[in-house]
């Protein structure tokens, strides 16, 4: 029996803004699974029904074999969640949220202290216990909301965007504590729109665009899906797309010609080789290139073949579905 299931569900909201459009994935128990796609993609609309806060319109899912909508107190029994926004009270103690929530859960006793000395010291919060929640640091505070979430000893823990709003230095910090999480059983499900935490993290992926999934797999597996090296060039002046692939007709191994704005992307088994010749394709058709780079696949890479743009572009588009999955 998989922890997560989720079947060709659907969300549209208000203004007819398509959140979700058929978005199916399963996810094995005791596994780190990544749902990774730019903001606006339909992440937090998919958590928000997979924890029974959102209804979809259309389609079915299940959380450690509770039907969202058919056993919605199953699934909360089963689960524990950490917001974007945090769900912490600033204004009681570390220990005081962690102890709140062992006792929304019917814990209380001895029990339940150890439970909270033993997470306290698990996410190095045991210094900070008895100190007010607003006094702690943003990585502090994601730890201490990520104890919470686990008082209860949940089957199943839902990390939306954990890392998003800390500095690098703070986010590799917490990128430690959520791998550590990986040998305890735990199913762990994370969206977030930072290649590298997915890349580092996840067991299994579906990135998402558009309220679909359109790529599965390890970070691994899709990876290696792509044949060769990607390069990506730099364009010093404009130029249309068909004149763009046009010139690269005719260079021996080039494939998956794209341009987006000023920046051509294309692989070759070899790139290293390959480049100049693209060089002087450009040039001979009077297309200057300003910078030129040659990568192994990335998931970046992944994301272009399969959304028809790159993740950062992605990143950059105004996306009002984002704006009604954030109310």
């Amino acid at each position: 029996m998989y922890a997560i299931e989720a079947a060709s569900l659907a969300k549209t909201y208000p203004g007819d803004v398509r959140a979700l459009d058929g978005l199916s994935f399963s996810v094995e128990q005791g596994t780190v699974f990544g749902l990774l796609g730019p903001n606006g993609a339909g992440k937090s609309t998919t958590v928000k029904i997979l924890t029974t806060l959102a209804h979809p319109d259309a389609g079915s899912a299940s959380v450690a074999g509770h039907d969202v909508l058919a056993e919605p107190a199953g699934v909360r029994e089963a689960i524990g969640v950490v917001s974007q926004q945090g769900g912490h009270d600033r204004e009681a103690t570390g220990r005081e949220n962690m102890r709140l929530q062992g006792q929304v859960y019917d814990m209380s006793g001895a029990d339940l202290e150890r439970r909270i000395d033993s997470l306290l010291e698990q996410f190095h919060l045991t210094e900070a216990a008895d100190r007010l929640a607003r006094e702690y640091s943003g990585g502090m505070q994601r730890r201490l909301d990520i104890a919470t979430a686990l008082v209860h000893k949940p089957r199943v823990l839902f990390l939306d965007e954990p890392t998003t709003g800390l500095d690098p230095e703070v986010r590799a910090e917490m990128w430690e504590e959520i791998a550590r999480l990986r040998g305890e059983g735990l199913t762990v499900l994370l969206t977030t729109h930072y290649l590298e935490e997915a890349d580092r993290l996840a067991a299994q992926l579906a990135i998402v665009d558009k309220g679909k999934v359109v790529a599965e797999g390890s970070p691994d597996e899709l990876k290696r899906e792509l044949r060769g090296d990607a390069i990506h060039v730099e364009l010093a002046n404009g130029a249309a797309d068909g004149d763009v692939a046009t010139a690269l007709d005719g260079v021996p191994g080039v494939t998956e010609v794209m341009v987006e704005d000023r920046a051509l992307h294309a692989r070759a088994d070899d790139g290293a080789r390959t480049v100049p010749g693209v060089l002087a394709a450009l040039e001979a058709a009077g297309i200057e290139a300003a910078a030129v780079t040659v990568a192994r696949p990335s998931l970046d890479d992944v994301y272009l073949r399969h959304a028809g743009r790159t993740f950062s572009e992605a990143e950059a588009q105004t996306d009002t579905a984002d704006q009604e999955e954030s109310r």
